[in-house]
């Protein structure tokens, strides 16, 4: 099944790509290596997540902006690259800001892994760093970046 097809039997929809907040590009290709800008809960240009998890965000609705996060991964390699160029995933930093008191941020991130795993299948395996951050722009709750091997272009 391809990604597509995968999309739509989960009902997703990929949303329009954002705009780098800045001076960079939102995929960088160098060789093989696809490098994603890091992406937050945006969908067609609303902010949502705003806030600290555990404070304001809940665990679950974490996870929700994560997965969300990780659709904007794929909306970008989608309209940028293609993918049927993927060869794979090769692994994400997840960003996150939390009141003191929170420590569940590998569920948190499961959202992305979980996601990228049903939409990719095995082209989907990675590793992943987790980072905990005082403050994410605009509030965010939590960030994504990803780097992909593609075939050459």
């Amino acid at each position: 099944m391809t990604p597509h097809q995968k999309l739509k039997e989960l009902n997703i929809e990929l949303p329009e790509v954002s705009t780098p907040g800045g001076s960079y590009t939102s995929v960088n290709i160098r060789s093989t290596i696809a490098y994603v800008a890091i992406q937050f809960p945006i969908i067609n240009g609303e902010y949502l997540y705003q806030g600290r998890l555990g404070d304001s965000i809940t665990t679950e609705d974490g996870y929700e902006a994560m997965r969300l996060c990780a659709i904007n991964v794929l909306a970008q390699i989608d309209k940028k690259i293609g993918f049927d160029t993927i060869i794979g995933l090769n692994h994400i930093d997840a960003y996150f800001q939390s009141g003191t008191s929170w420590d569940d941020s590998p569920t948190v991130v499961n959202g992305a892994s979980d996601l990228f795993l049903n939409i990719l299948g095995e082209k989907g395996i990675h590793s992943r760093a987790i980072f905990g951050v005082d403050k994410l722009p605009r509030n965010f709750s939590v960030g994504l970046t990803s780097s992909f091997t593609i075939k050459a272009m």
